[in-house]
């Protein structure tokens, strides 16, 4: 290493106080800084990638480095992470060398919660070190003071880039290291996470124009491998259904007993309170068990929070809020209930363990059925051999970049040309066109062609010498009060017409049906009246529900860890390391039908109590097969088939009806996505409410204004309103068009849909049976319970799934399966 890369002496100094050595990966990110690099470090949990990723900041500050030169002043080195309570950690973590050091840097953090003194004060003398989140920031670009505050900035530091990088928030943030490269372009920036899949399209992601060679990837030291084990019955089987795995209460018990400290994921809220509750019921010793989940006032979370850093809970149920959440160092069991989804987030999880490098995190996966088992299986193969997996990346919305517009001209007016350029040093956002742009600022100029009559909607107007500027001052206060990209979900009232309330679905579920739609609630089947506003119209169905109901946010299973878990059941020579119960469940399959094989599609055929059914094994996760169902039972209906309803997993999508399908390609054909899908989103309340989540943060729409906020009910109201009118006099609207890219990619997941269409298009292994087959009981026996949480329908599940396990399992002397 050159004398100019060298570590600093005080910072080595302090390392070996500690009986630390700096790491090579450390190293790297301070030589990268020296050489004038962007940087992206992946480092395993533990290895103290946050003081990798500040190395070169307190370098820059001490006075071996500074030779007798003035310190540098103003702000130096932004921090920005996907959670406030990582900003707040980081602060408490830095200014431990930092004071130890003696070295002269102010540290402070920017949310939402900061008294707005401080961050008046923090405009006009910053810190020498910002730690804030990706919204904070955008609003921070929106004051005039913006171009002198950040002309000296010299590092961004990006944590848990993989968080938010391929989401909404990662295009609010693009573009804000774009703006901020323009105002200080010597500007260095910084990315840091355990957990990525490629690499390189975050390097991309992360370069100004996305040139990867800009930016140079360090990797970091090898850490101890998790020891990740999974959790089996002792006296009983791995349950056909279910997902609670509600079997595992007493031996989990044993497990926190035996530990210091036990951290409980679940994959969904629901499941959350439910485990507390069994483990509470269990807990005879009275061992202190509590629980965190995002529903949780903010008061209850902190609560726990700090109990936990105090080491006064021996164990704690929680969900994806605390992924990313702060470090327990005296951790030292990690549970998975249920199936992990994804082997990133499952080393996620697992790092919140022990948190050191040279130790092994240890973690517990706990299925809850069959399949579940299988994914566990493979999540457990994926973490050993170090294979990650994560969120494709795709272009940058439009209704983020009309808010960063806004942003830029609150700032003071631009140039419509040198604002685009700065725009496609942006990679999400390098397929925006001079055309596009001008759509862009058409929109934030007057609402569109619809609406430019009104003159709420006219907030910039561009001037005869070419730069645009804020029509009225009073347009800058309402868009710092109304910026950000998280717009919450609503829950909808279920009504009859008379007012009698059946209780709350998610909007999630509502917006995707339409009226004459039938479902199941509550006891009763269903018929769609009328979604208005936040209320679910309807009255009692004619006939069965075809659609089944669902409550909370279900995860899908990752594209990787599915094609593992296709690999595992048709590699027969590999079962003989499963239980013996999967062992002959797969067994029994193979004998009777068939087994999903890569790249086809099985399809089995049967009839159950008099219904035919229908059984298609995707693995493409629940969201996707849902939509399958969706688009399925239109097209059967279409048909005369008389579908009846369906039922997605994971892993598979089952379709029941009067008449038996006899030829389930035609049913999947490509045009499926031209035809049915389309009249689905636009006949659904899909679009609608896609649209008021784009309308809210291009700024069309604000949720608040000065001394209140809006209901969500106002809101919906005032963004239906809109709606109607531009689906009637603009129907290619910037925010219509940008509702269908939020429609087709995040509510549908229809490029999953899309892949099941292709493998359909190519071979599908349809098999014709008698009787139900073994593969298919964990979906079948799902059907009529999929609208209760998670856990309160597990009895019953597994009294079904008992019964139809007995039918699909019998090997007597059938006639032999036929196949298309």
């Amino acid at each position: 290493m050159t004398p100019a890369t060298a570590v600093p002496p005080e910072l080595g100094d302090w390392f070996a106080g500690r009986g630390w050595r700096v790491r090579r990966h450390q190293l790297e990110m301070l030589e990268a800084s020296d050489r004038g690099l962007h940087a992206l470090l992946v480092a395993d949990t533990g290895a103290g990638k946050t003081l990798a990723g500040f190395l070169p900041t307190l370098a820059a500050f001490c006075p071996s480095r500074l030779d007798g030169g003035p310190l540098p002043e103003g702000l130096h080195t932004l921090y920005v992470s996907p959670l406030k309570a990582l900003a707040h950690d980081v602060q408490r973590n830095l200014l431990t060398p930092v004071e130890e050091m003696g070295l002269p840097i102010r540290i402070e953090t920017r949310s939402g919660d900061t008294p707005s003194d401080r961050k008046a004060r923090q405009r006009a003398r910053p810190p020498h070190v910002l730690l804030t989140t990706p919204e904070s920031l955008s609003l921070l670009l929106s004051y005039p003071e913006a171009p002198t505050m950040f002309a000296g900035l010299r590092r961004v530091v990006i944590d848990e880039i993989h968080a938010f990088a391929t989401g909404k928030r990662g295009d609010l943030l693009a573009l804000a290291l774009s703006r901020l490269q323009a105002l200080s372009p010597a500007l260095q920036r910084a990315g840091l996470s355990a957990t990525l899949a490629d690499p390189d399209a975050f390097r991309g992601w992360l370069a100004p124009w996305g040139e990867i060679d800009a930016v140079q990837l360090v990797e970091g030291e090898a850490g101890a491998e998790p020891e990740v084990s999974i959790l089996l019955p002792q006296e009983e089987r791995i349950p056909w259904s279910g997902h609670a795995a509600t079997w595992a209460i007493p031996q989990l018990i044993q497990q926190v007993k035996a530990h210091r400290t036990t951290l409980i994921f679940t994959n969904t809220r629901f499941l959350a309170e439910y485990i507390f509750q069994e483990l509470w019921n269990a807990n005879e010793d009275n061992l202190p068990i509590g629980i965190h989940h995002g529903s949780l006032s903010k008061e209850a979370r902190r609560k726990v929070e700090g109990a936990m850093a105090e080491g006064r809970l021996r164990a704690l149920v929680c969900t994806a809020s605390l992924d990313l959440g702060v470090d327990w160092g005296d951790i030292d069991l990690v549970v998975q209930m249920g199936a992990p989804k994804g082997s990133s987030r499952l080393l996620q999880r697992i790092g919140r363990a022990n948190h050191r490098l040279d130790q092994p995190s240890k973690a517990l996966l706990v299925p809850g059925n069959r399949f579940e088992f299988l994914e566990a299986f493979a999540a457990q193969q994926a973490v050993h051999e170090g294979q990650r997996d994560g969120e494709p990346f795709r272009p940058g919305g439009l209704d983020v970049l009309a808010q960063h517009v806004m942003a830029v001209a609150c700032a003071g007016p631009f140039r419509e040309d040198a604002l685009l350029s700065e725009v496609r040093s942006s990679l999400a956002y390098a397929w925006v066109d001079e055309a596009i742009f001008a759509r862009v600022l058409d929109f934030v100029a007057t609402g569109g062609y619809a609406l430019r009559s009104y003159d709420r909607f006219r907030r910039i107007v561009r001037e005869k010498d070419g730069t645009w500027r804020l029509t009225h001052p009073e347009h800058a206060a309402r868009h710092r009060l109304n910026a950000g990209i998280i717009v919450d979900s609503e829950m909808l009232d279920v009504r009859f017409r008379n007012g009698r309330s059946l209780g709350k679905v998610e909007e999630g579920f509502g917006a995707s049906l339409k009226p004459g739609d039938t479902f199941r609630f509550a006891g009763m089947d269903l018929e769609v009246e009328a979604l208005r506003e936040l209320e679910l119209v309807v009255r009692a169905a004619r006939r069965s529900a075809t659609i089944p109901s669902y409550m909370g946010q279900r995860m899908p299973i990752s594209t990787h860890l599915a094609d593992r878990v296709r690999a595992m059941l048709f590699d027969r020579a590999g079962w003989s390391r499963f239980p013996d119960d999967v062992r002959e469940w797969l067994e029994v399959q193979d004998w009777r039908s068939h087994l999903p094989a890569p790249g086809r599609l099985l399809v089995e055929s049967f009839p159950h109590q008099g219904r035919a059914y229908t059984t298609y094994y995707t693995f493409e996760g629940w969201p996707a097969n849902q939509s399958l169902g969706m688009l399925v039972t239109r097209r059967m209906e279409d048909r005369g088939l008389g579908p009846l309803g369906f039922v997605a997993t994971d892993y598979a999508l089952v379709v029941y009806g009067l008449k038996p399908v006899d030829d389930p390609a035609s049913l999947l054909s490509p045009d499926i996505l031209t035809h049915e899908f389309v009249d689905w989103v636009q006949q659904s309340y899909l679009l609608r409410r896609a649209f008021r989540e784009v309308a809210v943060i291009s700024g069309l729409v604000e949720r608040q204004q000065p001394g209140k906020r809006k209901t969500g009910r106002q809101v919906t109201f005032s963004t239906d309103l809109i709606y109607d009118v531009l689906r009637k006099y603009e129907p290619d609207h910037l925010l219509i068009e940008a509702a269908w890219a939020d429609a087709r990619a995040r509510m549908t997941d229809v490029a999953r849909v899309a892949d099941v269409l292709d493998r359909a298009a190519k071979e599908v292994d349809h098999v014709r049976l008698e009787r139900i087959s073994p593969l298919s009981v964990p979906a079948i026996s799902m059907i009529g319970r999929e609208s209760l949480p998670s856990g309160s329908a597990d009895e019953d599940l597994l009294v079904e799934a008992e019964s139809l396990a007995s039918m699909a399992m019998r090997v007597d002397p059938v006639a032999e399966p036929e196949e298309d």
